[in-house]
């Protein structure tokens, strides 16, 4: 298939599964189980793939520090699929996690060529009021990426160990891509790294809650992560079949190896360059202890940050979503009759005729308006699976749900928007 994604370009994706084999993206279900009081989306399998999550799910179930992040570029309307991802981080600062909000408004000036002060008005006026309005709490840690030093100054350092190939080969930059853009991209790494500095407790695991389309900024991220760490952890086997591992140094400060040898107990050897390990079986107590010297030295020690990805929400008039497309799409902020209007002509899985509709059923899994229900107007799991049901089997006509759906919008947004009132006068709080 050779699929090429990218953070800017409208994707749709029919198969997701492929997304598995070709940029190995794990299944998440298969983490479900461990995880209390999973979020609707892990539930319906709305989040189907991950990176690294059972590092979240090793610090939730057992009390580990960890933090969630994600941004949101200021360019337009806020609407439900931004909806999702705050949702997400608004469930992982429920379960403990130090909470991390961007507002990418460098990336919306280099890309979109959107002016600074209507990225900071779009950004606080659209995204963060919403944000704040669907439970985002004050502890959590909300910024610009423009504003921010830590951000900057961590941007410029991840730059010295990227380069233009990398990124062509990750976003398919080509020689007329501006500088400013491929130092966006660097920014989004920053972003992503920033929570394990030491300002905010050092090296943790950090989830990043994402559609698939943001998937480039995860892997560039990852691999600049790996470079910036001054060592790495390799298992070796030596000639009589014994395990040993091998902490081999990647620039390392003079002394930080010998420190290492010293800090470890049981049997090492220091060679130029590397140390190995022959007595300690135990990959996290090493880790844990090649992380503390890393820091020691002046190092960022960073865990690969992980990721979760989720589906794309179609458009109401099915294809997909489309900013550029009013009718396609439902905002946050816009009028609560309008947008029932909007259920109510939105595109269905229905059969053409009434009599073919009882006879064969609907096909919900084709249904925009079955989509609104699944991601966001139904909560419980027992009803949606009654509509389903209900759909598939003849019983339930498309203007049964698409009623039902268009008084659940209309009555969600009233109630999203007077709560953002309330969030309007709650600013200072958020240092905004």
């Amino acid at each position: 298939m050779n699929m090429k994604i990218d953070p800017w370009s409208a994707l749709n994706i029919d198969d997701y599964s492929k997304l598995f084999e070709e940029f190995g993206i794990l299944p998440f279900d298969q983490l479900l189980p461990e995880i209390t009081g999973p979020h609707r989306y892990m539930r319906r399998k709305i989040i189907f793939g991950h990176r690294g999550y059972d590092l979240i799910t090793d610090a939730m179930n057992n009390g580990k520090p960890f933090s969630v992040m994600s941004g949101f570029m200021p360019s337009g309307k806020i609407h439900l699929g931004h909806k999702m991802v705050m949702e997400e981080i608004i469930w992982h600062q429920q379960q403990g996690g130090d909470a991390f909000v961007g507002i990418a408004d460098r990336e919306a000036h280099s890309v979109r060529g959107m002016s600074w002060e209507k990225c900071r008005d779009i950004g606080i006026n659209e995204y963060l009021i919403s944000l704040i309005a669907l439970g985002f709490e004050p502890h959590g840690h909300i910024y610009f990426q423009s504003d921010s030093e830590q951000v900057k100054d961590l941007a410029f350092e991840l730059g010295s160990k990227a380069n233009f190939s990398e990124l062509s080969a990750i976003y398919g930059f080509t020689g007329e891509t501006s500088v400013s853009h491929m130092l966006s991209a660097v920014t989004q790494s920053a972003d992503i790294l920033h929570p394990q500095l030491e300002a905010y407790g050092g090296p943790k695991p950090v989830v990043i809650p994402v559609g698939a389309d943001q998937d480039p900024h995860i892997r560039l991220t990852r691999g600049l992560g790996h470079k910036m760490n001054m060592f790495k952890i390799e298992g070796r086997e030596n000639k009589d079949g014994r395990h040993y591992f091998s902490i081999r140094s990647k620039a390392a400060p003079e002394g930080a190896l010998k420190k290492l040898a010293e800090r470890i107990s049981g049997r090492t050897k220091l060679f130029e360059g590397h140390v190995d390990v022959f007595d300690l079986d135990d990959f996290g107590k090493l880790q844990k202890i090649v992380r503390e010297v890393e820091l020691e030295f002046g190092g960022y020690a960073f865990v690969p940050p992980s990721s979760t990805y989720h589906r794309f929400m179609s458009g109401l008039q099915g294809g997909k979503m489309s900013s550029s497309v009013p009718e396609s799409y439902i905002s946050l902020t816009e009028d609560p009759k309008g947008a029932a209007n909007k259920v109510r002509k939105a595109k269905t899985g229905g059969r053409i005729t009434l009599e073919e509709q009882k006879k064969l059923g609907g096909e919900p899994d084709k249904c925009s308006v079955y989509e609104l229900l699944l991601f966001n107007l139904v909560e419980d799991d027992g009803e949606l699976a009654q509509i389903y049901n209900e759909c598939v089997s003849g019983q339930k006509v498309c203007g049964n749900c698409k009623a039902l759906a268009a008084e659940r919008m209309e009555k969600f947004l009233k109630e999203h928007q007077e709560l953002r009132e309330v969030a309007k006068d709650r600013l200072d709080e958020y240092g905004l």
